[in-house]
């Protein structure tokens, strides 16, 4: 985005019939597992009543803190938020910006599956107006792996509901107000 600030919106669409009754919640449940899978334990997702942290295995390193989720349901959407609040990867005058956002949305023949990562400020960008390295660094490693995990995430997601693997394809999509144009 123009102020640094990092926006990301994966999504897939399963077929209402066998979408049963996934929630944002159960989405939030089943990625921290997939965490700590595919990250063969080294990130450690602990919910606690104050929040939620992505652990650094063996020590009290968070990578990412949010409080505690929110949930929202508005026009048919259900929508839970983690709003960021510190960890390692963030930088720390913006510590308290970004949302992690899990969406189920019921439309038609589908379920819309929404993972939203919105107006984070990465720690390696180093600020409002990152160098060009920087910037290169930031899509080569974090953008990068968080895209590989996300999408990875969903089609996991695709298959665990429908029992078929999903046709993976990604499309770069115009985004406005968190829905592709």
């Amino acid at each position: 985005m123009r102020d640094a600030s990092v926006f990301s919106q994966q999504w897939m669409t399963v077929p209402a019939a066998t979408a049963g009754d996934v929630s944002p919640a159960s989405l939030l449940q089943c990625y921290f597992a997939f965490l700590r899978r595919v990250t063969c334990g080294l990130v450690r997702p602990e919910s606690r009543a104050d929040g939620v942290r992505f652990r650094l295995a063996g020590t009290r390193a968070d990578l990412i803190r949010f409080l505690p989720p929110r949930s929202e349901v508005l026009d048919g959407e259900e929508t839970l938020f983690l709003a960021i609040c510190g960890g390692f990867l963030v930088q720390g005058k913006a510590s308290d910006r970004g949302v992690l956002a899990f969406c189920v949305a019921r439309e038609g023949e589908g379920v819309r599956l929404t993972l939203r990562l919105a107006d984070f400020c990465p720690l390696i960008l180093g600020g409002s107006r990152p160098s060009r390295p920087r910037k290169w660094l930031y899509s080569l490693t974090q953008a990068y792996i968080h895209r590989l995990v996300t999408i990875r995430f969903l089609a996991g997601i695709y298959r665990e509901l429908t029992g078929s693997g999903a046709p993976v394809r990604v499309v770069k999509a115009m985004v406005v107000d968190g829905e592709p144009i």
